[in-house]
């Protein structure tokens, strides 16, 4: 279908410019203060998750002027369209169909009219097979050996929802091999990880849509060496490699055996490919019950997204607050605050998500958007960030939305430990809200015995504001079922945000040019011809040059 413009002079927008000052004519903690019902009117439920979203500057008239505009932005035709196979990806005429590899046979998906269930089910359940076989120790080195380590080498898409989902799931992970992953063409990481490796047992899972990823390649060169420097022969690298790739010739040409490939198709974009052959990994680690949970999570919330209305949908809600909160208040950054240690890399798995979709300030009809987009995505796991940035979210200069992310059961055996985390993340969420008045803090002093002079001088020290915004998503664990829901979850808003700002959510652009240039560089600092650069870079390339030749002497 056809995008509406994007105009700010649209009814609804002008309605929420209309509404933007009167956001904090009232206080959040007068707004709950003064509404009992307040959280029970401001929270959605679907899929097993709950997300409250009353602690943000907003009320029935502005959540009204936003589903108008999720309305006015046809965001419930673009969905449709999404769903049913068009090429909404616009600027490489692809379809973008992931919801499809979570799906189960039958679901009906498609592109140009061929229905893609049958491939998403034979390459999953040969996936799973595999997966199976590598945990089970059926498959074996080339040394007959069962495998104890596998090494996921890959970067971006291919590497951040993998090694997220696995840290996230490592409780499901017992009986099976320990896993690794390699992203960085810095060699201290593949070095840091194979120094702790028997080749004889260690298999490695090669993730490259092309097999041709500069740094991933880099890597994958460098791990087979590795295995044929420790005396294995060439043959051994088809029972130690296989590849989640597209490129047959190229991936039997380094050695694997395609019978170990395991392919997806264009219309899956890498930040949105663990769904797909890209988990093998994940798979390996999980099995293939925690893999089909995972992707039963994620499905029930692509039912969800699918059939809600705006107003009730959790994606929709999601992408609404945080427009509002970007837009209209005028907040540039996101925080992720995990409460559970095992969700330690989310924040960074959510950078890529939501910055390389939305990320954009050109619209799909090639204008300027001429508003803010993505916001900066960042964060820790709590109670951690407490300790350390959480000091400039209650008293720093720029007010930082947060979202909380608390599973309500832990996957551990130490109730205490998460009756705690729960009492901070619930607490950090209030004291975000209600501060501390100057008057509180007095009263406090006080009662500690402090002299007056010391009351006023601590005083503007020990107040905070409050009346900043947050959201909190409740899990009911941290099972594969509710991760795969929650990263659906943020799937879907990225998806709302970028249509209701008119941008291309599915490209990256961005990340070409400095590939591009970088390729160069490299030959250069191999002692190729110098290019055509400014002074600066120049100058970085024969310092960096001069280096890599004194070490080479």
């Amino acid at each position: 279908m056809t995008r509406p413009s994007f105009d700010t002079h649209s009814p609804a927008w002008r309605a929420l410019e209309a509404l933007r000052p009167g956001a904090h004519a009232t206080p959040l903690a007068q707004r709950f203060a003064a509404d009992a019902d307040r959280a029970a009117r401001f929270s959605a439920t679907a899929a097993g998750l709950t997300l409250d979203y009353s602690k943000n500057a907003l009320d029935e008239a502005v959540l009204a002027a936003l589903v108008a505009l999720a309305a006015e932005r046809q965001v419930d035709g673009l969905r449709d369209a999404l769903l049913a196979g068009e090429r909404i990806n616009r600027t490489e005429n692809r379809a973008v169909l992931h919801m499809a590899l979570r799906a189960p046979q039958g679901a009906g998906f498609a592109v140009d009219g061929v229905d893609v269930m049958p491939a998403v089910v034979a390459v999953r359940e040969r996936m799973l097979a595999f997966a199976e076989s590598v945990r089970s120790g059926e498959w074996t080195g080339h040394g007959g050996e069962a495998i104890r380590d596998v090494v996921n080498i890959g970067i971006g898409g291919s590497d951040l929802g993998p090694r997220m989902a696995c840290e996230a799931l490592a409780a499901e992970a017992a009986g099976g091999p320990r896993m690794h992953f390699v992203s960085n063409v810095d060699g201290h990481a593949l070095a840091g990880v194979l120094d702790a490796l028997q080749p004889e047992t260690t298999l490695f899972v090669i993730a490259s849509k092309t097999f041709t990823t500069l740094e991933t390649m880099r890597n994958a060169d460098s791990a087979r060496a590795w295995l044929l420097d420790a005396g294995l022969p060439r043959a051994a690298i088809a029972r130690h490699f296989v590849a989640v790739s597209t490129h047959a010739e190229a991936v039997s040409a380094f050695g694997i055996d395609t019978a170990n490939m395991f392919g997806f198709w264009d219309w899956v974009g890498g930040r949105f490919s663990m769904w797909s052959a890209v988990g093998l990994s994940l798979a390996i680690a999980v099995g293939e019950a925690g893999f089909r949970a995972l992707l039963d999570g994620a499905h029930q919330m692509d039912r969800h997204f699918a059939e809600a209305p705006l107003a009730a949908n959790l994606p929709v809600l999601l992408a609404l607050v945080g427009l509002w909160n970007r837009d209209f208040l005028g907040y540039p950054s996101l925080c992720i605050a995990p409460y559970a240690e095992p969700l330690a890399r989310l924040p960074a798995y959510l950078q890529q998500l939501e910055m390389e979709s939305n990320g954009k300030s050109v619209r799909l009809d090639g204008e300027a958007v001429g508003v803010p987009t993505c916001p900066v995505i960042w964060g820790e796991p709590g109670t951690n960030g407490q300790h350390a940035f959480f000091q400039l979210l209650h008293q720093g200069t720029d007010v930082v939305p947060v979202d909380f992310i608390l599973p309500l059961r832990p996957s551990h055996g130490l109730p205490d430990h998460h009756r705690l985390l729960l009492a901070n993340g619930i607490a950090q969420s209030k004291a975000l809200m209600v501060g501390r008045s100057a008057e509180a803090v007095r009263s406090e002093l006080a009662a500690a015995g402090r002299s007056a002079d010391e009351i006023a001088r601590l005083v503007p020290h020990r107040t905070f504001a409050g009346n900043r915004p947050s959201n909190t998503i409740l899990l009911p664990d941290l099972s594969p079922r509710s991760l795969g829901a929650l990263i659906a979850l943020y799937e879907h808003k990225v998806f709302v945000q970028g249509a209701l700002w008119g941008i291309n959510s599915f490209d990256q652009w961005g990340v070409e040019l400095g590939k591009q240039l970088a390729g160069g560089i490299a030959d250069e600092l191999a002692g190729g011809p110098a290019g055509a650069h400014d002074g600066s870079t120049a100058a970085l390339i024969a310092r960096a040059k001069a280096a890599l030749d004194d070490d080479a002497a």
